[in-house]
């Protein structure tokens, strides 16, 4: 009897590794060198910088407020996790011994899952608009606690990381970083309906003079959140930055003003076209010579008085029968230089 036998069925390979952010590219304190010196001194006080704070308990951060973003009790009563008569007495209760949140759970009006969530989600959303890069110095206050007390602590390193995230997130999906804090205005194309709910509900409140963190507060959101709509709908050509143009500054010496055309024009006698003009030889006493009271360019005030009775009669369109007196008076190019002098010094 012949023995069959089946050849072992080869083990399955596992399927591969999802990829992974090479985090060894982060060099260590790349958005606050303050910050990775207080970590390393495990510190504990408020860092604060010019788009907000974050609090220190030993070296790690507890907390962390900007203006840029809603605070924690509007995301908590946004969610209908909290009304405000809860967290108003919450902060009467407990906000001097700096308890805030235990307190919130020992009354059993949050869970404390609930509340850490929330309170890891303001933390994030917070720091990313505190570290944001500054020229600004920073100052920390040793000692300085806040007053909803240490809920969940994070640290430095895994802060810097979920910004650094971020930042690059946004990048990818629309590189202009002007949506991020200037007036959004909406485009002249129409939403279609491929448009999620999320996003629509922030374009319903683009009106030319609300910012993504404006938005971010009407609707009760993370802020960071509200900028990654943002940048989608811009990335969708629906909304733009309304970017004020640039101040037009004056010259630091201005230009004087263009020499006064006679009335016919161009093109007329006397005119810049004409007999006497830039175009041609001209007669001293044409209509616009500065030495003609009759003339359109003012005298300048500085000018030298007029002549005695005795001296020679200035050559003007009455004697044009006459010779001029003064041989260099016949000259156009002489007179062209006067005419120029004499507008010059009028200015």
């Amino acid at each position: 009897m012949t023995m069959v036998t089946t050849p072992p069925t080869p083990p399955t390979p596992p399927p591969p590794a999802l990829p992974v952010r090479d985090r060894t590219r982060i060099p260590a304190g790349a958005l606050s060198p303050m910050l990775v010196r207080l970590a390393a001194e495990r510190a504990t006080g408020v860092l604060i910088r010019e788009r907000g704070a974050l609090y220190l308990a030993d070296g790690q951060v507890v907390h962390a407020e900007s203006p840029d973003t809603p605070g924690l009790d509007l995301l908590l009563g946004a969610h209908g996790v909290l009304d405000a008569e809860g967290w108003h007495e919450a902060f009467a209760q407990a906000g001097e011994r700096g308890r805030v949140g235990r307190y919130l759970v020992d009354r059993g009006r949050l869970t404390t899952g609930a509340l850490e969530l929330c309170h890891l989600g303001a933390l994030y959303d917070a720091a990313y608009f505190v570290l944001e890069p500054s020229s600004a110095p920073a100052r920390f206050r040793y000692g300085a606690a806040h007053w909803l007390g240490p809920v969940h602590p994070v640290s430095v390193a895994a802060v810097e990381r979920e910004t650094l995230r971020r930042r690059a997130l946004l990048h990818r999906i629309w590189p202009d970083p002007a949506a991020d804090e200037a007036p959004l205005a909406r485009t002249s194309r129409p939403a279609g309906p491929s448009v999620p709910p999320r996003q629509a509900a922030v374009l319903h409140l683009v009106d030319g003079r609300r910012t993504a963190s404006d938005i971010s507060r009407a609707l009760g959101r993370p802020a960071f959140h509200t900028l990654v709509d943002v940048h989608r709908l811009a990335a969708a050509g629906l909304l733009t930055p309304d970017v004020p143009p640039p101040p037009v500054l004056p010259p630091a010496h201005p230009a004087p003003p263009p020499l006064p055309e006679h009335p016919g024009g161009l093109g007329a006698p006397g005119g810049l076209g004409g007999p006497g003009g830039l175009g041609g030889p001209g007669r001293p006493g044409d209509p616009g010579d500065p030495g003609d009271p009759g003339g359109t360019v003012p005298a300048a005030p500085d000018a030298p008085p007029a002549p005695p009775p005795s001296a020679p009669r200035e050559w003007s369109p009455a004697h044009a029968g006459e010779p001029p007196r003064d041989p260099a008076e016949a000259d156009p190019h002489i007179t062209l230089l006067r005419r120029l002098r004499a507008a010059l010094e009028a200015l």
